[in-house]
């Protein structure tokens, strides 16, 4: 890793937190800024500048440096975070440039809110107080340049970083009056600019990480290399739950490079000078496992256990609306189907890696991660340390989607601390591909039981709605679960925007060994996919299209009508389309962001099911950069497709089966649709876009496959049915 990279991260900033509320970086109590101004002139800022508050760093050329404390893998946030804050800055946008926070100063002095990535809270979670960042700096720098010139600051103006005096021509840098205005009182109470005046927010802006990635300068965790750093790689039990046994290094001891064994706990590593040469002496490693009694497990008694739970009376119930087994009974139609999602792993391109290094003073960790406030009090933890002498350095990610987020999903970093502190020297651990698909948090695989009763002119009468599977929590936080009542497993369940008055939605949870966890979308990825292929079976099961039916169900709701409006108007819904290829639709909310999408696909002996478009209408709200949401809807679609097709994680003698991309396949370029993205920004919320692209691919394909095939799909993936045209 560069110098002077490292310096920069050493050095990042952050503010106090306020008696009663959380300070955000731009209210420092006076001792505080006397605190971070001799930290400054001890270590030096990389960023070469005055901090003018602890999100904002100006240097003497005018450069603004942005602090971002949330992680980028690719979805957009080290551009459209400094977005928010240059907003109400007023800078000039092409001296931005931006940085992340530092986690050890956010622990010590709750500056920077949330580490957190996920769940697509990035933007729609912390909006507001950036914007009052930026808008706090701007005030001060505004008052340093009238203290100067001996006026009110009201009189002032300010355009792309330069502040006017109208009435005396005057005008200066935010670069020159940088220095004076960080020796100012923050204003507590700031205006934030109305959307009307918007002049950065909703343009299309190009991302400050694309360059640098081009040329390679953006350091990855896989890319760490400190001096006198040796590898580490790692088994873990490959039955879940089970333990390490026995090993014999003896047979390893003598192979080239290989220094020593460290045993851990549930896992073993092999420590030496090179990445393949441990790798190569692990894969030699004579190692016992105790299975922990689940060595025997396969995915067809998981199956069974989840496939009990549809008709179980242990269900906890979680909404009950009306006399749904009445209306049902006296309906004129009924319908009722079952359907199974698998397990899926994240299969991040950037195989699961953490750098570590140990003195008796100091940890130090370098490490691509979600969550960084989780990621220091781990290895604080796993080191023994007070998690103020903790230093977590935030890598760019290739790739998380859930995986790198919640803190026991984080194993790689104790186990990377416990590493380097019986080295003591440097240490980066590299898991290799297998055991990142092997030794997942995998997306749950459930099943879901639908019945509905609807009445003589199609209209629904009342739904009952049963989910069966593992639960996130029970692994994840079990202390949150009450009474088998883990909410969040229905979310788009319980929460769905159609109009039912009787509606019954249970859950019964049925736990298995398997480590299940956040996958991209969550629990909307599978829920989606249940609920939009029921409602286009009611839809068939009555004789109505697919989308009128969902317009009636939506006719109270204009916000999401208007969407699937957009999506069946901009895919020609009902027009004619070539030959042998048909259409699907689904509507789904996740995350505060409305979506509708609609696929087109062919089916034929020689290439099975190709998707040629999928054209998807979104209501985020608002929209920062537009460019962003396009591009995470296109990557969404993609991994949702990925998932559709092929995704599948097996078990057998409590093992997964799936290793590598071999048999665990993704979505190839030429399996890629065309993708059109409609923007329609109601501005009725702040909702993300990082996961909301996802749920509605997987119902949507199968719906046109129904249109193609006649055939219902109940199951996923795709790849283990065999379709053909109608």
């Amino acid at each position: 890793m560069h110098d002077g990279m490292l310096a920069r991260r050493r050095f990042l900033v952050s503010a106090a937190a306020a008696t009663g509320g959380l300070a955000l970086g731009f209210h420092l109590p006076a001792e505080t800024r006397q605190a971070v101004a001799a930290e400054t002139t001890a270590t030096g800022s990389a960023s070469g500048g005055t901090e003018v508050n602890a999100w904002v760093v100006i240097q003497p050329d005018e450069t603004v440096i942005i602090r971002v404390a949330r992680a980028e893998m690719g979805q957009g946030i080290f551009t459209a975070l400094p977005m928010l804050v240059a907003e109400d800055l007023d800078c000039d946008w092409r001296h931005v440039r931006a940085e992340y926070a530092s986690p050890n100063r956010n622990f010590r002095e709750h500056s920077f809110g949330s580490m957190l990535t996920g769940g697509s809270l990035s933007v729609r979670s912390s909006q507001d107080y950036l914007r009052t960042a930026g808008a706090t700096a701007r005030a001060m720098l505004i008052q340093a340049a009238a203290d100067q010139w001996h006026v009110p600051p009201g009189e002032c103006t300010v355009a792309s970083g330069i502040i006017t005096h109208a009435a005396t021509h005057r005008s200066v840098s935010y670069g020159k009056v940088a220095d004076a205005a960080a020796k100012l009182t923050p204003p507590r109470d700031v205006k934030l600019k109305p959307e009307s005046a918007w002049r950065l927010i909703g343009t299309k802006v190009k991302r400050l990480d694309v360059a640098e990635k081009v040329h390679a300068k953006p350091v990855y965790g896989i890319d760490v290399r400190l001096p006198g750093m040796v590898y580490a790689t790692v088994a873990n039990c490959p039955v879940f739950g089970g333990t390490l046994k026995s090993y014999d290094f003896s047979k390893i001891k003598d192979m080239k490079g290989v220094h020593l064994v460290v045993p851990l706990g549930n896992a073993v590593a092999v420590v030496g000078e090179g990445y393949w040469q441990v790798r190569h002496a692990l894969d030699a490693l004579p190692i016992t496992w105790d299975d922990g009694g689940n060595g025997n497990v396969d995915s067809t008694a998981i199956a069974q256990e989840v496939r009990g739970g549809l008709t179980g009376t242990d269900a906890a119930v979680l909404r009950s609306d009306g006399d749904v087994p009445g209306v049902t009974a006296a309906a004129h139609t009924v319908v009722e189907a079952e359907y199974t999602a698998p397990f899926l792993a994240h299969a991040a391109m950037e195989p699961t890696n953490c750098t570590a290094h140990v003195t008796a003073d100091k940890v130090e960790v370098w490490v691509p991660t979600q969550n960084a406030d989780a990621t220091l009090l781990l290895a604080a933890k796993a080191a023994g340390v007070d998690p103020a002498k903790v230093d977590v350095h935030v890598t760019m990610l290739g790739g998380g989607f859930g995986r790198r987020g919640a803190a026991v999903a984080q194993n790689f970093v104790p186990q990377a601390v416990a590493i380097a502190k019986a080295v003591g020297k440097p240490v980066k651990l590299l898991w290799s591909r297998e055991e990142d698909v092997r030794c997942d948090f995998y997306r749950p695989a459930s099943m879901a039981k639908f019945t509905a009763g609807l009445d003589e002119a199609g209209g629904l009468l009342g739904w009952h709605l049963r989910l069966a599977g593992p639960s996130i929590a029970h692994t994840l936080a079990p202390a949150t679960i009450a009474h088998g009542a883990d909410a969040r497993m229905l979310e788009g369940l319980i929460d769905m925007p159609y109009a039912v008055q009787n509606i019954l939605i249970d859950y019964a949870m049925r736990n298995t060994h398997v480590p299940v966890g956040f996958w991209r979308s969550v629990n909307h990825s599978q829920n989606a996919f249940f609920k939009e292929s029921f409602v286009d079976e009611m839809a068939h099961a009555t004789g109505q299209d697919p989308y009128q039916f969902r317009r009636s169900l939506l006719a109270h709701n204009p916000l999401h009508l208007a969407v699937l409006d957009a999506a069946a108007k901009h895919a020609g819904w009902g027009e004619a389309l070539p030959a042998g290829v048909f259409r699907g639709i689904a509507h789904n909310e996740a995350y505060g962001t409305i979506v509708t999408q609609v696929v087109e696909v062919s089916v034929d002996k020689k290439d099975g099911v190709k998707v040629h478009r999928v054209v998807c209408a979104i209501d985020p709200g608002h929209v920062v950069n537009p460019d962003t949401i396009e591009a995470q809807v296109q990557g969404a679609i993609a991994f949702g497709l990925t998932a559709a097709l092929y995704g599948e994680i097996t078990l057998k003698q409590g093992r997964v089966e799936q290793g590598n991309f071999d048999d665990y396949q993704i979505v190839r370029l030429a399996d890629m649709p065309q993708v059109e993205v409609v923007l329609m920004p109601s501005g009725a919320t702040w909702g993300g876009v990082g996961e909301p692209g996802l749920p509605p691919l997987a119902p949507a394909l199968c719906n046109a496959l129904f249109a193609a095939t006649g055939k219902r799909i109940r199951s996923l993936p795709l790849k283990d049915l065999h379709l053909t045209a109608a």
